[in-house]
């Protein structure tokens, strides 16, 4: 039987996202091992990408295994073979799947015919290994989870999706800015309550930036227009008008405030033009974080470090 699958943040425990992430510090201190010596990881890519395919190739390489890209063109996901014949076709080769794709049902039906472990590298709905990297990064930063509080100011996309219900997880309060008819889906918002409930946080949501943005510890932010809403840009624009972290907006945060960005950025729009190069930017700290989550990911699935994976 195989080892579970991780399709969304809530795959793991509050204990096991902690105890994943203290595994990812050890590993980014250790540097090179051969914890996957004779292990190859597929990844399946319907989207291009320049984190995803660079940390998850490296990550492979730095724990003695192999990473195999494939491309759209080569595999057909869905179209030239089916999802089903691509999962129990891969399974015959390597000891896990991750599949960066467009739909959340793609990675579902993956994952129900694979014989390996399959990782959700980024879907429509979720983005959990950039969530894992979001926590490394603020508790590098800060030391801690309880008691801080991060704006969310933008589009209830993947990203803010993985991240709300990894801070109530882990006890984290979360406020999210969007304006209305952006907001986070309503089954996102039903679990991370349930959570954030559990975890003694606080979850909320409002449409002025402002408000969530006063006397918080992180504010983060993504573009406004994700890959496959190029027709929408537009109209997003207009949406998101007074949405944009900038200088005033940050000043109304914490005064040790940090700012995050899952990249890539649109310098002058979702983010002030050179405000990522501000000091209290850690989004290239977030960017090689994903590295070391990912190592932790695949290591504590296919090698066992810290705990062993939940099957």
């Amino acid at each position: 039987m195989k080892s579970k699958d991780f399709l969304s943040i809530t795959d793991l425990a509050p204990h096991e996202i902690r105890l994943l992430l203290s595994d990812a510090a050890s590993m980014k201190a250790q540097g090179w091992q051969t914890t996957l010596s004779g292990k190859t990881l597929a990844l399946v890519f319907e989207k291009p990408s320049l984190r995803t395919r660079l940390s998850f190739e490296l990550a492979m390489k730095q724990l003695g295994g192999e990473a195999i890209y494939l491309s759209p063109a080569e595999v057909g996901l869905g179209k030239r073979e089916s999802i089903a014949d691509v999962a129990r076709v891969l399974s015959r080769y390597v000891d896990a799947i991750a599949v960066r794709t467009f739909a959340q049902s793609t990675v579902e039906e993956l994952a129900r015919w694979a014989g390996v472990p399959v990782v959700n590298a980024l879907s429509d709905a979720e983005h959990p290994c950039q969530a894992l990297a979001d926590l490394l990064t603020i508790f590098e930063h800060k030391g801690e989870f309880p008691g801080l509080k991060l704006a969310f100011i933008g589009d209830g996309n993947n990203v803010a999706v993985s991240l709300a219900l990894a801070a109530a997880s882990v006890g984290l309060s979360f406020t999210m800015a969007s304006p209305k008819g952006y907001e986070l889906p309503p089954e996102a918002v039903h679990r991370a309550l349930e959570l954030a409930a559990r975890s003694e946080s606080v979850f909320s949501f409002t449409d002025d930036p402002g408000e969530a943005a006063f006397g918080a510890d992180i504010i983060y932010t993504d573009t406004w227009t994700s890959m496959g809403q190029e027709a929408d840009a537009e109209a997003r624009r207009k949406a998101f008008e007074g949405y944009q972290v900038n200088e005033r907006l940050v000043s109304l945060a914490k005064p040790d405030a940090i700012v995050m960005h899952c990249l890539p950025a649109h310098h002058g729009e979702e983010v002030a033009a050179g405000l990522l190069d501000s000091p209290q930017s850690v989004v290239f700290d977030q960017a090689e974080n994903r590295l070391h989550v990912q190592k932790a990911l695949l290591a504590d699935m296919l090698g066992g470090l810290c705990f062993p994976w939940p099957g």
